[in-house]
């Protein structure tokens, strides 16, 4: 009786901590994540955006890759979808709206976006949405060397201008844009103009001379992000000269500059001067200590 006592006790014991296990479990609270959503659209082509999904660990925001978002327009449902996406390893995801949402589109002069992530056993599910405005951007190069960028919001069917919008001016170039002149960024008039002076001449282009002006909104938080680029043949022009079968420091090894063969031989030449001479000496060495035995 005693024994079956005992294994009762026990039994229940590994219960209650079976029990306490599972509700510390429970317990365990799940991270929480931010999901930004930014619009672009590129020379008034295809809009699309990027997702950025970021969590805070010790006070700091940290990326987080591998959360699958779904995108739409407007509102959660089957027919707005724009993309299911996967943040990469920096916690961004790119989607193009679809043309199947032309009409969807069309139907207003202002559009939200939704992000939705329905959560997993370590983060909460969590929300993103975005409201902007149908607008888009032109860029016009006079010959007196004058750049005007026009931003325009659509109203009603109808492209007006926007005052108080900032516009950068730039000259588009491979490490980043290069402003056209001491000023950054020009904010558009009634008329939504905004206009800058060209002062890069010495700024070299391609053979023909041709650079590339690009104007653009940086995050503005009613229409998001837009760019317009125009060529013009304001540049220097770049005649690329070929060095392959001249001494150059880049060159093959056959054809090496004559002062860095001449650096190199001497100090081969001084190694083993060096060498031979430590040799002999040791030889002399050996032979005056047998001589005086």
């Amino acid at each position: 009786m005693k024994t079956l006592q005992r294994y009762f006790t026990a039994f229940f014991a590994i219960v209650l901590m079976l029990s306490s296990l599972k509700s510390m479990a429970v317990t365990v609270e799940k991270a929480t994540l931010s999901i930004a959503i930014n619009f672009y659209n590129d020379n008034n082509k295809v809009p699309y955006l990027l997702v950025k999904v970021k969590t805070k660990v010790d006070g700091k925001f940290k990326n987080v890759a591998g959360i699958p978002i779904k995108l739409n327009l407007n509102k959660d449902s089957a027919g707005t979808l724009i993309a299911n996406v996967v943040t990469n390893e920096r916690g961004e995801a790119t989607a193009l709206i679809p043309s199947t949402l032309k009409n969807e589109w069309n139907t207003s002069v202002k559009h939200s976006f939704l992000a939705t992530f329905a959560g997993n056993k370590k983060y909460d599910a969590t929300t993103g949405d975005l409201t902007v405005g149908k607008a888009k951007i032109l860029i016009d190069a006079s010959n007196d060397k004058k750049i005007t960028a026009t931003f325009l919001e659509m109203k009603t069917n109808i492209w007006e201008p926007v005052k108080g919008v900032d516009v950068v001016i730039a000259v588009k170039r491979l490490g980043g844009d290069l402003n056209v002149n001491e000023t950054a960024t020009f904010a558009t008039d009634s008329t939504g103009k905004a206009s800058a002076d060209f002062k890069r001449d010495t700024i070299p282009g391609d053979a023909k001379g041709n650079i590339t002006l690009v104007a653009k909104v940086v995050d503005n938080d009613q229409y998001g992000n837009l760019t317009i680029e125009k060529v013009v043949p304001w540049g220097a022009k770049f005649t690329p000269v070929n060095d392959f079968d001249k001494r150059t420091l880049f060159a093959t090894g056959n054809k090496a500059p004559i002062w860095l063969l001449f650096i190199s031989l001497s100090i081969i030449v001084a190694v083993w001067f060096t060498l031979i001479k430590l040799v002999l000496n040791i030889f002399k060495i050996r032979k005056l200590g047998k001589e005086l035995e």
